[in-house]
């Protein structure tokens, strides 16, 4: 995750206050290892928070998005422990290809204040399952009571949020309580666009920063399991579950 700003250093101050990042240079991070990326604007990037898909062959995914009928939206980049290149999916949806040469990006998840996922948002599901599935190989599945999901084999890389008039990625960030961090919100200049709301194991609310920039943050919720054990004569034992 990148998020490009015209004012770096309020967008620092207002991340480091929000999650308890610190900032170092380019990076924003916790307990010393990076959870994200910052740069001031560009001519040639639009403001707002990006979203890179690891590319071990950058010039070959590159080739693969443009088969797809996606874009370049930029020549490729040398960056430090890197090479990356912005791109745009068939709808119009911009992300980063990302090839790592020393630096992979996010060093840190499943903690507080670190990236818990990227969801597409898109009113063009049939269009964006096409197009990714021929860059990346993903398929569509749907998770019962977590929404759509992009998965590669049986792993899910990213949401789906559908019904949207829009075309976006829009990254998610994990915390410890979300009722307890959108009152902060407020308070930091920021404003809630959606929930909060329930999303299977968790709690999920979209913000926007007070420089315009879109992103979510969710915290789990915890749920009994209810575990029970019967025998019948066909199949022997049987376990379940619940909740």
């Amino acid at each position: 995750m990148e998020l490009t700003t015209p004012d770096p250093a309020g967008a620092a101050s207002y991340y480091t206050d929000l999650f308890g990042w610190t900032r170092d240079g380019d990076r924003f991070l916790v307990d010393g290892r990076a959870v994200a990326g910052i740069s001031a604007s560009r001519p040639d990037r639009p403001d707002g928070w990006l979203t890179y898909l690891a590319a071990p062959d950058l010039n070959g995914t590159a080739e693969r998005v443009l088969d797809a009928y996606g874009r370049m939206m930029t020549r490729p980049e040398e960056r430090p422990g890197a090479r990356s290149v912005i791109v745009a999916d068939a709808g119009g949806a911009l992300f980063g290809l990302w090839q790592a040469a020393g630096f992979a990006g996010t060093q840190l998840r499943g903690e507080p204040g670190t990236m818990a996922w990227s969801d597409l948002l898109t009113d063009d599901v049939a269009g964006a399952t096409a197009f990714y599935g021929s860059v990346f190989g993903w398929s569509l599945t749907h998770e019962f009571g977590s929404g759509e999901w992009l998965t590669e084999a049986h792993d899910s890389v990213a949401g789906l949020i559908t019904g949207r008039y829009e075309h976006r990625w829009q990254p998610s960030f994990q915390v410890a309580d979300c009722p307890e961090l959108t009152d902060h919100v407020g308070r930091l200049g920021g404003r809630i666009t959606a929930g909060p709301m329930e999303m299977g194991l968790g709690r999920y609310v979209e913000i926007v920063d007070p420089m315009g920039a879109a992103f979510a943050i969710t915290a789990p919720v915890p749920r009994p399991v209810e575990l029970s054990v019967a025998y019948n004569d066909i199949i022997g034992f049987e376990l379940t579950y619940g909740g």
